[in-house]
């Protein structure tokens, strides 16, 4: 499997260590199967690694943008991670979900509620390689730099989020 990550550096051999503890999957080497996301990703000048996958004997879980999916992301923000797996595949959560859960932990909304919030936007993938075995079995192929994303296409992209947010949030507060 193909597998793209962006960053400030060139990097050869991932360090599954680094980064946040409370990331969507938990701890790993964050990277995507989608290489039109991995350019997006970029804020500024970066660096996009591309890589190879042996999934061979790799224990890969894989989730789908539904309720298990949300209550797995809603554990690792808390740094509680229970799934053992090598690699996790599965939606990126939207930037409002750390605030979702706020609303859903005080009552103001159901969970049922909550999902249609997390629903709005594109998807795009992620997959976290969280073992040292799953690491050996990423293989770098080559690195390229690249301009950042302009910042008027993401402040459009960012309007229209926010619009269809705002949209979806009055409906669900409307029919209770």
């Amino acid at each position: 499997m193909k597998l793209y990550h962006t960053g400030p550096l060139e990097i050869r051999e991932p360090d599954i260590r680094r980064g946040r503890k409370n990331a969507d999957f938990g701890p790993g080497f964050y990277l995507t199967p989608d290489m039109a996301f991995a350019r997006r990703w970029a804020r500024a000048d970066a660096v996009v690694n591309e890589y190879e996958l042996d999934e061979t004997g790799l224990l890969i879980y894989r989730f789908r943008r539904d309720e298990d999916w949300f209550q797995y992301i809603f554990q690792n923000r808390r740094a509680a991670d229970t799934l053992t797996a090598d690699v996790v595949l599965g939606p990126i959560a939207n930037d409002t979900i750390f605030e979702t859960f706020g609303v859903i932990s005080s009552g103001f909304l159901k969970p049922a509620d909550a999902m249609k919030l997390l629903m709005i936007g594109p998807e795009y993938t992620q997959a976290a390689v969280k073992t040292e075995k799953a690491a050996r079995r990423l293989r770098w192929i080559r690195s390229e730099t690249i301009a950042g994303q302009d910042a008027a296409q993401r402040k459009a992209e960012q309007d229209a989020y926010d619009a269809a947010f705002a949209s979806v949030l009055k409906e669900v507060l409307e029919k209770d």
